[in-house]
């Protein structure tokens, strides 16, 4: 046998590797279906560092912004205000700040004179006296004097109404006023004013124009307030009146309120 036959013959003979078929795998592994791979690529998430440093960042960013939206939108109505402006309504929410601690360290002097005076009994009565004085003024049952202002409002053509009236009293008290009285009718916690033809009606009186109000507190706290942007003043000009405030170290209320004895009400210290 020839060299080719012998080669031929081996070639015909060998036994050649078997072939995996196509889909088939030597170690079996169980077959997944589609929404077992989808499951399987989305859990667990496999999320870097510097994806969470990303998000983080996002989430400071948008914080930041929704801060500043809701800032912007607060602050809105003071926006188009002038620089004199705001000071002065700074300064006044300063006064108020001022006027509510020396409040506060009024009422701990009284506590601490209560709690150290040798003659407690004659301490208390002088107290007493003094705070019947103040309700009385609060009350209109009493006159009262002391540093001010004056308010004029001038209303030629009708235009001012009784909440304009209501506003400006408000206005007042929010400043620190401690007695209020316009024109002859004394101004306490329950007055109430109404729209009455050719005027106003204070506790169903009727009053007319000019409206004079005396008003008893610290006049460089009352007269800023009626004067901030958007107050008592730019208010009335637009109702085409005109309001003029004169400070004045001695203002007298004396216009006075009958003490009503109350039906119901009793003291809860009998």
């Amino acid at each position: 046998m020839s060299d080719a036959e012998k080669y031929t013959d081996q070639g015909d003979n060998a036994q050649e590797p078997p072939i995996d078929a196509p889909g088939e795998s030597t170690d079996a592994k169980p077959q997944l279906t589609g929404r077992q791979r989808l499951a399987a690529g989305l859990w667990p998430p496999r999320v870097s560092r510097a994806q969470l440093i990303v998000a983080l960042l996002l989430f400071v960013l948008g914080l930041g912004l929704a801060i500043q939206v809701r800032s912007n939108s607060d602050n809105s109505a003071l926006r188009g205000a002038r620089q004199e402006d705001l000071v002065r309504i700074l300064d006044e929410l300063d006064s108020r700040t001022k006027r509510l601690e020396d409040e506060k360290q009024r009422l701990e002097g009284q506590r601490t004179e209560l709690e150290t005076s040798s003659n407690q009994a004659e301490e208390a009565r002088k107290q007493t006296v003094e705070k019947e004085q103040q309700l009385g003024i609060l009350a209109g049952t009493v006159p009262a004097q002391g540093p001010g202002i004056t308010l004029t409002i001038s209303d030629p053509k009708g235009a001012v109404e009784s909440d304009k009236v209501l506003d400006t009293v408000q206005e007042l008290r929010a400043a620190g006023a401690e007695a209020i009285q316009i024109n002859d009718v004394r101004v306490v916690a329950n007055t109430y004013f109404s729209d009455e033809t050719g005027g106003i009606g204070v506790d169903g009186k009727k009053v007319t124009g000019p409206y004079v109000f005396k008003v008893i507190g610290k006049p460089q706290d009352l007269e800023p307030a009626l004067n901030i942007p958007g107050g008592v003043v730019q208010t009335l000009e637009k109702e085409q009146a005109t309001a003029t405030v004169v400070r004045s170290e001695k203002i007298v209320v004396n216009a006075l309120r009958v003490a009503k004895r109350p039906d119901y009400a009793q003291s809860s210290s009998h």
